[in-house]
């Protein structure tokens, strides 16, 4: 990663009651020995938007450009940027699948959503890593909370 940029670490998840339905986000910033926790819901959402949502929620709340570790346990965002699937996608107009790159293929979901993940990312350097959810991991288990406690009743 670039050295000289402060190194924050951001752990993430969503969450939602029915897919779609009402949904939660959640995110945890560490930075220099402190912590800062970020939640929010909305109506109408599906869990691959939260879980976005919190990723793009917790770079936005970074003050300056920063190194970041991502840590999900949402394999849509993890596999979508290390597996390259992002780059494709922009290079294919938005488009996955079958006969995207004759502009023929579906459209991604969420594109808004990723759209703005990719400014942040011309911002921060950032490294996405994958945990598996629901196994005790600590910071994970908090940003599900978070997510699931913003869920609209």
């Amino acid at each position: 990663m670039t050295p000289g940029l402060p190194e924050v670490i951001l752990y993430t998840d969503g969450a939602c009651a029915g897919n779609p339905g009402p949904g939660g986000w959640g995110a945890i910033l560490q930075y220099g020995g402190r912590e800062k926790e970020l939640s929010g819901g909305g109506e109408g959402t599906t869990n691959n938007r939260m879980e976005l949502t919190a990723v793009i929620k917790g770079l936005e709340a970074l003050k300056q450009p920063c190194r970041v570790e991502v840590h999900s346990d949402s394999r849509y965002i993890v596999d979508a940027i290390n597996k390259g699937w992002l780059d494709s996608w922009i290079a294919q107009d938005w488009r996955r699948g079958k006969g995207a790159k004759k502009g023929r293929g579906q459209p991604v979901l969420n594109v808004d959503l990723w759209q703005r993940l990719v400014e942040l990312l011309k911002v921060h350097k950032v490294e996405f890593h994958w945990v598996p959810g629901h196994v005790g991991h600590p910071e994970n288990e908090r940003a599900d909370y978070l997510a699931v406690s913003n869920i609209p009743k």
